[in-house]
């Protein structure tokens, strides 16, 4: 008997503009409605593969490559996948849609001003470096998506959320709407 393939949902976006407030959100919705997920942190996955990272284009490629890797593994074993990752460059989000076949990217979109100010504020990184925008403006770092590096909006994504005007309960029930309109999430039927 063959296994159905899980789901991937990609949560991107600037730093700061909401993803893993967001993933982690929609991971626990998704399971009070007893639908089991993995998600799947890009910044976890990094301190994993790369415990000293340098996030130079080299290592994101490294990574990124694992982390796609990783969320097809798990879809192609009937596990659905949330991944929070920034992905600054299309390609990677293009790979996983390439690989894994039940894909959905989900854009936070989210003015630079705002991601900057909420990442000045927050208290939860994540396991994401802290205060990476004041880094990237002061010339401490030169690798911050947004800054120093581009971040390469998504060119197709299937859901566009800006989060400067939805709150997180919003942005997870715009995502729940699209994901559950079938007979099971994702349907393509």
């Amino acid at each position: 008997m063959q296994r159905e393939k899980g789901w991937c949902i990609w949560v991107t976006g600037l730093p700061g503009s909401g993803k893993s407030t967001v993933a982690d959100l929609l991971l626990k919705e998704l399971s009070a409605r007893n639908i089991h997920a993995q998600l799947v942190s890009i910044d976890m996955l990094r301190r994993a593969v790369t415990p000293k990272p340098t996030y130079s284009e080299e290592e994101r490629d490294i990574v990124y490559a694992a982390l796609v890797f990783s969320a097809k593994l798990l879809t192609d074993n009937g596990v659905n996948v949330i991944i929070d990752a920034t992905g600054n460059r299309q390609r990677y989000r293009n790979q996983a849609r390439k690989q894994i076949e039940r894909f959905i990217e989900v854009y936070l979109r989210c003015p630079l001003e705002v991601c900057m100010e909420r990442e000045s504020k927050r208290k939860n990184t994540h396991l994401a470096p802290e205060q990476i925008y004041r880094k990237g403006l002061t010339g401490k770092s030169q690798t911050v998506p947004g800054i120093n590096v581009p971040y390469e909006e998504p060119t197709s994504p299937e859901i566009i959320i800006d989060t400067d005007k939805s709150s997180p309960e919003e942005s997870i029930q715009k995502i729940l709407d699209r994901i559950l309109k079938g007979k099971k999430p994702l349907d393509t039927a």
